[in-house]
């Protein structure tokens, strides 16, 4: 058992640590571009072949990530702010704390409200692995 657990370990890639201070950039919001936010592409600095995408993103007062559809589940966790998420044309209010699970096949889409930018992380499986 622990030869094997070995054999796998040996396989494995080693891990990454990332700083996301070394990730961060002012952009346009994606899937519309309304707005401007700042974007930690965390998992962009992962070395090597990676199966998901981790990011933390937040939305300028006004921005919005525009609807568009997506080919898997996908995770939008309210770090601070306010947001509208919307799911096949139904809206949900997210705050501080709040999770968004989004489903495969869905248009998707999240907007700041309110009087505070809208601090999100974002995750899903890199579309580029099967």
């Amino acid at each position: 058992m622990l030869a094997a657990a070995l054999l796998i370990a040996a396989a494995a890639p080693a891990m990454a640590v990332i700083d996301e201070r070394d990730t961060v950039k002012r952009e346009p919001v994606p899937h519309g571009e309304i707005g401007m936010s700042t974007a930690w592409r965390i998992s962009d600095f992962a070395p090597g072949p990676r199966e998901m995408e981790f990011r933390r993103r937040t939305l300028d007062v006004g921005s919005a990530i525009g609807p568009h559809p997506i080919e898997h589940d996908e995770v939008y966790y309210v770090l601070s702010g306010e947001g509208e998420v919307v799911s096949d044309g139904k809206a949900a209010h997210v705050r501080q704390g709040m999770t968004a699970y989004l489903y495969h096949g869905a248009v998707v889409g999240i907007r700041q409200i309110g009087a505070a930018p809208l601090a999100l992380i974002v995750a899903y499986p890199n579309p580029s692995r099967p």
